[in-house]
């Protein structure tokens, strides 16, 4: 489990992020799909990211430290943010620049609202992180909104979807910022993530 979280930095550019020297684990997702409230979950943390029911409020790239041990990325929102279509563009540049410039990037964690069937935006953004070979994670967030079967009912759908794109389902995780359910796996999956990271610059 996470012991200790510190806001680092925030940037508009890659190349001013923290040197590359940690495992690195970044968020996104559509507009509204409680990035913020997830990373303030999963670090035990509710003051960590800066949360609003307005989409669009996280507007940089945002570091963490963990742990003293890895690095967590909260990234703009994409989609249906009320911003004009210039800073729109910009963020646009600003997450695909990040995305395909850190090296040291282990996994893109691409929240999805379960509440939902498929959306399209979020079917074009992982075939953008396929064909850009960035690795992903899904993970399905607000499963407390409605019942279970709902819930698994949209995530089989967008697997579905997934599998489509891929030939294959993506590695996925069911949460609630509310009830912390999936806080536990989701954390267990990057604790050995960074562990596989270290063990491979021995």
């Amino acid at each position: 489990m996470i012991k200790k979280a510190s806001f680092l930095i925030s940037n508009t550019d890659y190349k001013k992020c923290p040197a590359p020297t940690k495992p690195e684990f970044a968020f996104i997702g559509r507009s509204n799909v409680g990035k913020s409230s997830l990373v303030n979950m999963l670090t035990g943390n509710k003051n960590l990211a800066k949360t609003s029911g307005k989409p669009g409020k996280t507007q940089l790239i945002n570091h963490f430290m963990i742990d003293d041990n890895w690095f967590m990325v909260d990234l703009p929102g994409y989609g249906f943010a009320k911003v004009s279509k210039s800073i729109k563009n910009t963020w646009e540049k600003m997450i695909s620049d990040y995305l395909t410039n850190r090296d040291n990037l282990v996994a893109l964690c691409v929240l999805i609202d379960s509440r939902l069937d498929p959306q399209k935006i979020d079917l074009e953004f992982i075939t953008w992180c396929g064909q850009h070979e960035i690795p992903f994670i899904l993970v399905f967030t607000k499963s407390d909104k409605q019942g279970k079967s709902k819930t698994f009912a949209n995530v089989a759908k967008f697997l579905e979807a997934a599998r489509e794109i891929f030939g294959e389902d993506p590695q996925y995780f069911i949460t609630s910022a509310q009830t912390t359910d999936g806080k536990e796996e989701l954390i267990n999956f990057i604790e050995a993530e960074v562990q596989e990271y270290y063990d491979s610059l021995k």
